[in-house]
This record gives C-alpha cells, sequence and structure tokens, in this order.
C-alpha cells in the first residue's frame, strides 16, 4: 500500500494559474510563491457574491488520539462536488510543525484525498506561522524591555501572562525563567506552541489590516497595581506587530489532487482557541464558488461549538448543515475497545460507543442545523458493522454514507455529495441559530455550553477562576463569547471518562484566560497543555531527505 507522500508525489499539480483561473481569478491578481501556491489579496473578497454561496461545515465525533480524518474527508467532498460540476472550494487551517514531527503527522489530508504540493505545506508554507510566532515574541521581548527599564506602565510581573511562543513540540519549555542574564526582573514563565498563541486567533477572526491592528493593540499583557488592564496599544507596539503580519494575513491558494482549489489559511487550536481557518479564507472561498466546505478541529463539542458560537458570530455567517465525521474504530474505542483491538469486529462496543455519535447528532439540531453523517471508511470495517451505523443513523432520521475517499478521492463521497447538493437546492436558509446571548453573564454562557453540549450536571468555580471573573466585570468584557478550553477525549473535561459520559459528571472551571484581543474569554477546565511533548518515537525521527532533495516519511 503506497504511502501518502508516494501518492502525492506521483501526481504532478497543475500551475495554480490554471487552479486561479478555475475560479475566475485574473492572472494579475496572484502572488505566486512558486509553481503551485499563491497567495490571494482581500480585495477578492465580495460580500454579496459571497452571501449567495453555501457553507458547509465539516465536524466529527469525540477523536481517538490518531483522528478520524476530517480533514481527508473535507478534501475529497470538495472532489466529490468537482465530480457532479459543482463549483466548491475547501477551506482549511495551516499544519503545524509540532504535530507533523510529533505523533498525529501532516495535516493535508490522507491517500486520493490531498492537499498539494504537502511537502511544502506540511513544513514551512508560506511562512504565516513563522510570522506569527515572530510577532508574538516582539511583544514578549518588548514586556520584558519594560521591566528592564523604568516599567513607566506599572506593569505587575506577577500579572503578566503572554508566554512566548515556538512551532515546535518542546516539553522542557513549558516553564522557563527569564531574566537570568540581563538583570531584569526574574520571573518564570515559558512558551506555548505557536497554534496556542492569541495572535494566531486575532489573525483567523480578523476582516482586514485595520481590525488586525486594533485587535492586537486590545491584547491585555496584565494589569498595574490598581488592578487596570495593560493593552499593547499602550505599549506603541501593535503597528510593528502588524507589519509582521502583512502579508501572513492574505490566504494561501493550493489544490487538491484532482486540481480542486483549496484555501488554507490560519490554524488555531480548537480547545485553546476557535480551531478553523481563517474569516478571511471562508468568505474569500464564499466569493468565489457556490461551495465552501471548510472543516473545525476536534469534536463538535470543541471547534464545531466555537465555529458557531465564535466565528460565525463575528463573520455573521450562516452555515447550511454540519457533516460529521465519524469512524468506526473510534465508535468502538468510546464502546469500550480495547486500543489494541479497535480494527477487530465487536459490534457490542460499536453499539455502547454510538452514542457519541448520538450526543454530537443532537448538539447540531440545537443549532438549527441539519447534521449529515460521514462515516470515514477504512480497509479493516467490516460490511454489517457499517450497514448497522448507516441504519442507526437512519432511524434518528439522518443521512449517513460511506465514504471512500482516501483510496478512492472524489469518487469515494460521491452519494455524500449529491444528498448535500440536494439538501442545499430546498433552500434552508435562515434556521441557524446561536446557543447563547452574549449578553447573558459570564457564568450563564458557560453553563449553557456545559450543560446543552457536554452533558454536564453543574459547573464549579475555583477561587482562582472566581477571582478572574470579577477581573471581567470590572474591565467590562464579560460581553465576550466563550472559548472552553478542556480536553478532546471526551464530553468531560476528565479525558479517562472516554468519549461515552453515561455517568453525571460536573465541569470544573480552574481558570480563565481573556483573549481579548481575540474577543473571547477562555475558561480552563481540566489540564490542558497549549506545549505538547513529543512521543517516545516521534515522527521526526522517520523523515529523511535524499541528495536529490526528495523528502520522505511525511504522513
Amino acid at each position: 500500500m503506497p504511502t501518502d507522500l508516494e501518492i502525492a508525489s506521483s501526481i504532478k499539480p497543475k500551475p495554480i494559474i490554471e487552479i486561479a483561473q478555475q475560479l475566475n481569478i485574473p492572472s494579475e491578481a496572484i502572488i505566486p510563491y512558486g509553481k503551485y501556491i499563491a497567495k490571494l489579496p482581500l480585495s477578492l473578497i465580495d460580500a454579496q457574491a459571497a452571501e449567495k454561496s453555501h457553507l458547509i461545515l465539516v465536524s466529527g465525533i469525540t477523536p481517538t488520539p490518531t483522528g478520524e480524518g476530517k480533514t481527508t474527508l473535507t478534501i475529497g467532498l470538495s472532489q466529490a462536488f468537482y465530480k457532479l460540476g459543482a463549483k466548491a472550494i475547501a477551506a482549511l487551517r495551516e499544519p503545524s510543525l509540532g504535530p507533523v514531527f510529533g505523533l498525529k503527522g501532516g495535516a493535508t489530508g490522507g491517500g486520493y484525498a490531498q492537499v498539494i504540493p504537502m511537502e511544502n505545506i506540511n513544513l514551512h508554507f508560506t511562512g504565516d506561522l513563522a510570522a506569527i510566532e515572530k510577532a508574538h515574541n516582539l511583544l514578549a521581548a518588548i514586556i520584558d524591555n519594560e521591566f528592564y527599564y523604568e516599567n513607566s506602565l506599572g506593569i505587575v510581573p506577577s500579572s503578566v501572562r503572554w508566554k512566548r511562543v515556538i512551532d515546535i513540540n518542546d516539553r522542557a519549555l513549558r516553564s522557563i525563567i527569564t531574566g537570568l542574564e540581563s538583570n531584569g526582573i526574574l520571573r518564570q514563565t515559558g512558551f506555548d506552541i505557536t497554534a496556542a498563541s492569541e495572535v494566531m486567533a486575532i489573525l483567523c477572526l480578523s476582516h482586514h489590516l485595520q481590525e488586525l491592528k486594533q485587535k492586537l493593540g486590545s491584547i491585555i499583557v496584565g494589569s498595574n497595581l490598581k488592578k487596570e488592564p495593560i493593552y499593547v496599544r499602550q505599549l506603541e507596539v501593535a503597528g510593528a506587530m502588524a507589519v509582521l503580519l502583512k502579508d501572513a494575513l492574505m490566504p494561501n491558494l493550493v489544490q487538491t489532487l484532482e486540481a480542486t482549489p483549496v484555501l488554507i489559511h490560519g490554524g488555531p487550536f480548537a480547545n485553546v482557541a476557535h480551531g478553523s481557518n481563517s474569516i478571511i479564507a471562508t468568505k474569500m472561498g464564499l466569493s468565489l464558488a457556490e461551495y465552501v466546505i471548510t472543516e473545525a478541529g476536534f469534536g463538535f463539542d470543541l471547534g464545531g461549538e466555537k465555529f458557531l458560537n465564535i466565528k460565525c458570530r463575528y463573520a455573521n455567517l450562516k452555515p447550511r448543515l454540519v457533516v460529521l465525521v465519524a469512524t468506526l474504530k473510534a465508535l468502538k474505542y468510546h464502546g469500550g475497545a480495547a486500543k489494541e483491538k479497535i480494527q477487530e469486529p465487536n459490534l457490542e462496543a460499536l453499539q455502547i460507543g454510538f452514542e457519541n455519535l448520538k450526543k454530537h447528532i443532537q448538539n447540531v439540531k440545537k443549532f438549527g442545523l441539519e447534521p449529515f453523517v460521514a462515516i470515514n471508511h477504512f480497509y479493516f470495517d467490516t460490511p454489517q458493522e457499517l450497514e448497522w451505523l448507516v441504519q442507526e443513523c437512519d432511524k434518528l432520521n439522518v443521512v449517513a454514507h460511506v465514504c471512500r475517499v482516501w483510496e478512492r478521492g472524489g469518487e469515494g463521497a460521491l452519494e455524500l455529495a449529491k444528498s448535500i447538493l440536494e439538501f442545499c437546492k430546498q433552500g434552508t436558509a435562515g434556521r441557524f441559530r446561536y446557543l447563547y446571548d452574549c449578553q447573558q453573564s459570564v457564568e450563564q454562557k458557560i453553563s449553557i455550553i456545559a450543560r446543552e453540549i457536554y452533558g454536564a450536571q453543574d459547573v464549579e468555580f475555583s477561587a482562582e477562576a472566581q477571582k478572574i471573573l470579577k477581573l471581567i466585570y470590572h474591565w467590562q468584557l464579560a460581553h465576550l463569547p466563550i472559548c472552553i478550553a478542556k480536553t478532546q477525549y471526551s464530553f468531560s473535561d476528565n479525558p479517562s471518562l472516554g468519549g461515552v459520559c453515561d455517568q453525571q459528571f460536573r465541569i470544573t472551571i480552574q481558570d480563565i484566560e481573556i483573549a481579548a484581543g481575540a474577543g473571547f474569554i477562555i475558561p480552563i477546565a481540566g489540564n490542558l497543555l497549549r506545549m505538547p511533548g513529543l512521543p517516545k518515537k516521534p515522527a521526526a525521527k522517520m523523515i529523511d531527505i535524499d541528495n536529490q532533495g526528495n523528502v520522505a516519511g511525511l504522513f
């Protein structure tokens, strides 16, 4: 069986100018990054055209550590649309080097549902993440520079939560001491991974350069002795940060193995941020195509909920439907099957694990949206179990199709694409609704998400969280939407409970962070790492390059 990289390398991409022509983009408008990648100017966004197009969100069930193939399905579905003559474009997040060299590998799909050139996209691409990293760390350096000199703003060192970032999994950097050799203030801080940066979230939630600069200026870096917030605009560095990000603000145009256009832009995590590509890329896609197929990270309880409550709220987007990606292996895993046996037939575990999919289906409907189930096929799946899962979805009046996009590309999702196209033609706009009103209290908004989406019985707030709540109200930021940070492996805040929480549980908010620049509040539930570590055998050990420059080992 060929590897993803071998498949991707066997198909020569079309020149990016030809992909742009498919979208009626004039050649003088694109900014090429070599032969097969280009950046697109924001002037291509057409608000009137975008309102006429259809936005399709791809989310999923609670994942296993290796993921369930949302990106692969998103790519394969966009290829299926093209095969049916529908003008479609996929809108994806940019890969992070942390997972690429860590456990999960790249994020450009798999098999015959990939985005190419996959080596470039998975590695440095167009330098967007590097620009975000530099802008973030510039602010960190400016903060420490304030402490070195007179600290004219009176920032309390212990109030500063702004760490540095790097786009590599490195657990040794989670906690560090700065100021050892600079005659500055000794201060405990650390590193997060770049995708967890508030700058990343800001870039993805900005409509244009002016808003980007304004949002950067609204970042709260700490407070003074009077408990007043200190903003980046007071440090007079928002302009310099925006300069570093001016090119990164433009989305990147690439293609699938079947030459379907793809926009890849931004890559915020779905636990500490909203987990989807940029507003700019989504709106540009809606301006250029009839259908935009985009994904949100992790399960619907994380990326899906935040896409709808945060991104759609700020961008005034109205999705038509949600595709929930499910796999037999994940449902069996959530049903109690041992990790090493999830490839084996086990109808009992599948039946128990189906409750996870059922809960996600219920959650989609709470937003007034129609769920479609895409069963991502693996070679070890049995026909009997696949048929059982389709029938159970049918009993819930939910359309479900087995998709074989890894092995067949767009052809493997034709039936799903036909069902979606027929649904969109029926004209179901206007049904979408938010889960909560932003004018509700912070506690109410958190409770609604925890009860309605997670199924929690109650929410508890630690003493530290209650202290931050008082600051939120004092600083008049209680109107911001909520971005709960929790594990992706359970509806609860405890990953060991797994994907089927059939017992009563409570969500405990241990801490709260304020992302005033990005425009949301981050209640932290459970023990969450913003700087992952490498596994015992990192993917980096399998990646190599020969004397001719050919890369091997990427997956």
